[in-house]
């Protein structure tokens, strides 16, 4: 099995590759679903894991409709990872009727050049998942990220013991968001996925001598004994 952890800082990168990991997808803001992180934490990231880092491109939170501009952002990210060393880019994106928008799909694939391609939980929102999903495999696309169009992976555990068997090993579906220790056992079980994404994150007080006014004083990071947990619950 492959264990894929959502990290938003070096600390959660370097517990991710500490907890036995095999690779990480880097972002930041989790709180509005994950935006793309900075290039220094990126060229930091790769410097010090020996795990693949995947990077996520999204250039704002809401919807997953984008306009010309911010689609030449999302193309000058893709080629700024490959170029800072990352081993791939994780994207989406959606037309206003809820179909994949292939040209812009197809777009950052062509920038992604070599390096792997995921699709993330824009997927989730796709009117057709079926259909949306044979469309990947027709683009190129290695890896979807998803949770069964569900608030979790384990709600939406029946729509991607489908997918998974749609897929047939064309293309690698990842269930994710909401994985536990006390759920992955049921989630591989019925549906036999043999990826995951979680973050296995802890909240971090603050270590400051005084909170900040108006702003929250902690943070999230990825926690090695809380990955290790998730992890030993299938692998023993």
């Amino acid at each position: 099995m492959n264990f894929e952890i959502c990290a938003v800082n070096i600390q959660s990168s370097l517990a991710a590759q500490i907890a036995g990991a095999q690779r990480i997808e880097l972002c930041t803001a989790l709180d509005v679903g994950g935006l793309t992180p900075s290039l220094g934490l990126i060229r930091a990231s790769v410097r010090a894991l020996n795990i693949p880092v995947h990077v996520l491109i999204r250039p704002r939170e809401g919807d997953f409709c984008y306009s010309d501009q911010e689609m030449e952002i999302m193309l000058d990210d893709i080629r700024l990872c490959a170029e800072a060393g990352a081993a791939g880019v994780v994207v989406g994106a959606l037309t206003v009727d809820g179909q994949l928008d292939l040209h812009q799909m197809n777009a950052m694939k062509a920038a992604a050049g070599t390096i792997a391609i995921t699709c993330h939980r824009a997927f989730d929102f796709t009117i057709s998942p079926t259909e949306a999903l044979e469309q990947l495999i027709n683009m190129g696309f290695g890896r979807v990220l998803s949770s069964g169009q569900s608030d979790n992976a384990y709600e939406g555990r029946f729509l991607l013991q489908k997918l998974i068997q749609q897929a047939a090993g064309r293309i690698i579906i990842m269930p994710g968001a909401g994985i536990t220790a006390q759920n992955i056992q049921d989630i591989v079980a019925l549906t036999g996925a043999k990826d995951f994404h979680f973050t296995g994150k802890l909240r971090i007080n603050t270590r400051a001598k005084s909170e900040i006014p108006g702003l929250e004083s902690g943070h999230w990071e990825s926690d090695i004994d809380t990955i290790k947990e998730i992890i030993n619950a299938v692998q023993g």
